[in-house]
């Protein structure tokens, strides 16, 4: 008889990652099983994307842990056979903030991306943050104006807010005016992550508070889709 794997733990961070008050990253840490997390910059690509991986791998030092940057930045990237090979064999993916348009673009229909989804529905912890933890939802708030474009779906009927706190009574509230009733809005605060495990559900973890949004009114962790 054929087992079906489990996804792994999948993270969606409101932002300024990999500091001080995230300390969910040491639970999906152990969660993985694994020392070494795989960090895609991607988002960052015009935004000195190095600087982002150094600035990763001098927070999961503090955790025991090593990061190997891959620098998928364009489409070109996405679609080499060895970039994919890394990231399959990965057993904790990380997107870190930036563009999520650039990323959407970089990524989607990728051998990356097909990739990165093979290791997560295989075990693997998959995190995004800001821009990163956007794109894995379908649809995602449009940076432009906060109304909703199509995202990449790892989970779908959600999308996110993150920097909540950053937000504007205003543009929050244009944002959740905009939803379809029967979208789940979660807004997450920096330093803090809505991980869904897929044996207990959804959590709030880190530094702040996760507030969701339905038809107008606010709701809890329950609503939104597993």
């Amino acid at each position: 008889m054929t087992t079906l794997a489990t996804p792994g733990p999948l993270a969606l961070v409101g932002g300024a990652e990999w500091r001080p008050g995230c300390d969910f990253d040491a639970e999906l840490l152990a969660a993985s099983g694994t020392t070494e997390v795989v960090v895609l910059p991607t988002a960052a690509a015009y935004e000195h994307p190095e600087r982002a991986v150094e600035f990763a791998r001098a927070w999961f030092a503090t955790l025991g842990a090593s990061v190997r940057g891959l620098m998928v930045l364009r489409r070109s990237d996405a679609e080499d056979a060895e970039h994919a090979a890394v990231v399959r064999d990965a057993r904790f993916i990380y997107l870190g903030g930036g563009s999520p348009l650039h990323l959407r673009s970089v990524l989607k229909a990728s051998a990356v991306w097909d990739a990165l989804l093979a290791a997560w529905r295989d075990g693997a912890v998959l995190a995004g943050s800001s821009a990163g933890a956007m794109v894995l939802t379908d649809p995602m708030v449009d940076p432009r104006g906060g109304a909703f474009t199509l995202g990449l779906g790892v989970v779908s009927q959600l999308a996110i807010v993150p920097h909540a706190e950053t937000w504007s009574h205003d543009r929050a509230h244009r944002t959740i005016s905009l939803a379809p009733a029967s979208l789940p809005i979660a807004a997450i605060d920096e330093r803090t992550a809505l991980v869904l495990d897929h044996d207990r559900g959804w959590r709030a973890s880190g530094a702040g508070s996760v507030a969701v949004w339905l038809a107008g009114a606010e709701a809890g962790l329950d609503a939104l889709p597993r």
